[in-house]
């Protein structure tokens, strides 16, 4: 039906006759003549009608947008006066012989154009249409590079692709479980794979060595900007490999991605942070580095001062810490002030202190218990000078740190520190265990996690202590990708277990096949996931993963464009074994 794309000509085809298809992007009626933008996944091309072919001309006037034609016509090159610098067909016009409609649009509900005015959800619900607009179609083109260049690179390096189960067992650990109800087992339930983790150390153990997968994983949990409850993930693993191996794999998988993709360069090797210190330094564990603003801690400053309620928290085993800000291009109001208190604060910090530094002395509410020696000290310390201002606050030491580290970003927006570029970053050595809201003991990242060698010695006694041999990758502030060596023997993934308050008749129950295997000659192993949909959304410079997902969900795991969830009727649920207490239809 057609000789090629719109958005594929240009002045060197000049007098060929051309068929084209696609969509009336736009129509003008100027002098008698009419002009259509026709536009097809590739781009647009100008379409001329004149008067003198009259069949083509007058079914040309009655086309609306969205209408879908083919075309018959010769290429020619427009006038120097009629150029679009701004298209890249822009030198070209197609004069059309012929004309017909392969099927009518109805009025829209919103334009096809980037800057579009409609409610998201109503974009999702015109899906269809919505993915028509020149940046969502970018999007998914963009996609589309990013997966194929990640298969070539790892196909070039031994890797095979394995495709993992889609109905599994249930074995919550973190989020909950989309399940999945069997008609032939009566009561019992599948579960959609919050990530292939077990089966692809299950290859390592079956030796395939190298494995990777572009995986679909569900996780039923609350929503934000960069989650939703099907994700799309690049999963990996490799047999007999160090840390240092796998590393430098990803980076260079990473620096291909980008360089095929995007044409631009990342510098290698990736910078490192010890967990600990990106805490301390950042206020987060996912820093953004294109800017400085660091965090400074002054504990040992105000543990001896006027100040009661800084001196109080030192000693009871909080911390003072707070930022610089340098060369401020004006001075903070009390409104402004009070938006970034009210901003820690809902970090649970109890308050923000803010000195603003002038030639000799500060101007601050706690001025009156600032000594010149203790001016002194917050200068050198901060390394601010006049006109600067510094923010402090004294609390828990996570708690500061996560307050600072928020207030930190919000600084970097409002003060435009934000360089352009990418940033790439590892965060090595995080915590094995952590706290949940209960107080027990939760895996930081999951109980498959290789315990340092140097701390194994700790698990019992301290724990809380422990470092995890994992690495996270972060780009611009956003954690892109985790992993970690695996546990690769029995004993110690028991031991893990224990830590973990799960019985011997419950890791069974739960783990029993996995830890069968690994009796029977596990490697030592490692690899990492990547959030596909993260990465593309930071590549593409978009707000939120819907961006990138052809048909996402909104904020509260509905689908606009089919209604989904919807009920079922009741023989399905009788076919099931399974009733509800109560239904909402």
């Amino acid at each position: 039906m057609r000789t090629g794309y719109c958005g594929e000509f240009s002045a060197r085809d000049e007098g060929r006759e051309v068929e084209l298809c696609g969509w009336v992007h736009r129509r003008r009626d100027l002098g008698g003549i009419t002009f259509i933008d026709l536009r097809d996944r590739s781009g647009l091309i100008q379409l001329v009608f004149n008067p003198e072919n009259k069949a083509a001309h007058e079914l040309a006037r009655s086309l609306d947008r969205e209408d879908v034609v083919q075309v018959k016509g010769i290429i020619k090159k427009r006038s120097k006066e009629n150029i679009n610098p701004n298209l890249p067909t822009g030198e070209i016009e197609v004069e059309v012989h012929g004309l017909e409609v392969l099927s009518k649009s109805k009025p829209l509900p919103f334009q096809i154009q980037d800057e579009v005015e409609a409610r998201e959800e109503t974009r999702l619900e015109y899906r269809y249409l919505d993915l028509r607009r020149p940046r969502m179609r970018q999007n998914l083109f963009l996609r589309h590079k990013v997966i194929l260049e990640i298969r070539k690179f790892l196909d070039a390096r031994g890797f095979i692709e394995v495709e993992t189960p889609m109905l599994t067992k249930s074995t919550p650990e973190g989020a909950r479980d989309y399940l999945v109800p069997s008609r032939t087992f009566p009561g019992r339930f599948f579960a959609l794979p919050q990530s292939p983790q077990l089966f692809k150390q299950i290859l390592m153990i079956a030796g395939f060595d190298r494995y990777f997968q572009i995986a679909r994983c569900f996780r039923d949990e609350d929503l934000r900007a960069d989650r939703q409850p099907e994700f799309t993930q690049l999963d990996l693993e490799m047999a007999f490999v160090t840390q240092e191996e796998i590393l430098a794999l990803v980076e260079e998988l990473v620096c291909h991605i980008f360089r095929e993709a995007l044409g631009q360069e990342l510098v290698r090797p990736f910078p490192r942070l010890r967990y600990q210190e990106a805490l301390a330094r950042f206020g987060s564990d996912k820093p953004d580095l294109r800017f400085g603003l660091e965090i400074r801690e002054a504990s040992d400053l105000f543990a001896g001062s006027e100040f009661r309620i800084f001196r109080e928290a030192v000693a009871s085993g909080g911390i003072v810490a707070g930022l610089a800000l340098s060369g401020s291009d004006h001075t903070y109001s009390r409104r402004e002030l009070e938006e970034l208190e009210k901003l820690v604060k809902g970090f649970g910090a109890k308050g923000l202190v803010s000195l603003k530094l002038g030639e000799e002395g500060v101007e601050s509410a706690i001025s009156k218990f600032l000594s010149p020696e203790l001016i002194a000290r917050l200068r050198e310390r901060f390394g601010a000078g006049p006109g600067d201002l510094i923010f402090l606050l004294a609390d828990e030491p996570r708690r500061a740190r996560e307050a600072l580290g928020a207030l930190r970003l919000e600084l970097g927006k409002r003060e435009e520190l934000i360089s352009r570029g990418w940033k790439p970053l590892w965060i090595v050595d995080p915590p094995l265990f952590e706290l949940d809201e209960q107080g027990n003991i939760t895996s930081t990242h999951h109980p498959f996690t290789m315990p340092k060698a140097e701390d194994l010695e700790l698990l019992e006694e301290e724990p809380l202590a422990v470092r995890a041999d994992a690495y996270d990758l972060v780009l611009n502030g956003e954690e892109v990708a985790g992993g970690s060596i695996r546990i690769h023997r029995r004993d110690l993934q028991s031991r893990i277990f224990k830590i973990l308050g799960l019985s011997e008749a419950e890791a069974e129950e739960k783990f029993g096949f996995f830890l069968r295997a690994l009796e029977y000659g596990a490697p030592p192993h490692g690899g990492i996931a990547f959030g596909l949909d993260r990465l593309i959304m930071l590549m593409a410079g978009a707000e939120s993963i819907r961006e990138v997902i052809a048909f996402p969900k909104t904020l509260t795991a509905y689908c606009p464009l089919t209604g989904a969830p919807t009920p079922v009727r009741e023989e399905q649920l009788k076919e099931l074994g399974l009733a509800l207490r109560g239904r909402e239809d």
